[in-house]
């Protein structure tokens, strides 16, 4: 992610009278807070602090460990969590087959949907070892950052 997206996020933040707004991913980290008084700092720890008119208050953490996938829960099932904020899609076109369903067996590289953000089409990996035994969230519904979307039995 660079400063081009970090701005249109702003932007988006502004324009929709959003207050925060965080996105993980793998290996990065960021969450945008707007502040009251307008002039918040952008800071990032692996490129020093850089500074903007903008009432958002910006931190990046490299490497962070991923809160959003993988949670278990008490019934020693994995979830796997949104990273994002955006629309959730099962399959990569209409006409095509869901990348996973109940009874899919699934690797942390496998492919397990796509959020759609800002217009740009995310593939979110499963990240962990197991078979998918539910699935939380309908074909095109809107989905929060950290919503659980599949439950998945470890292997």
């Amino acid at each position: 992610m660079d400063l081009k997206d970090i701005k249109a996020i702003i932007d988006l933040m502004r324009k929709n009278a959003i207050s925060e707004f965080e996105l993980e991913r793998q290996d990065f980290k960021i969450r945008l807070k707007r502040g009251g008084n307008g002039g918040s700092p952008i800071t990032f720890d692996d490129t020093g602090a850089l500074s903007s008119g903008s009432a958002a208050a910006i931190s990046a953490t490299l490497p962070a460990a991923s809160a959003a996938k993988g949670a278990e829960n008490a019934s020693g099932a994995l979830e796997i969590k949104s990273p994002m904020i955006g629309t959730l899609y099962r399959s990569p076109s209409p006409d095509s087959s869901p990348y996973a369903d109940v009874g899919t067996e699934v690797s942390p590289d496998t492919v397990v949907c796509i959020i759609e953000a800002m217009k740009v089409m995310n593939e979110i990996k499963a990240e962990v070892r197991g078979v998918i035994t539910q699935v939380l969230v309908d074909n095109a519904k809107p989905v929060e950052f950290g919503q659980p979307l599949f439950k998945v039995r470890p292997l």
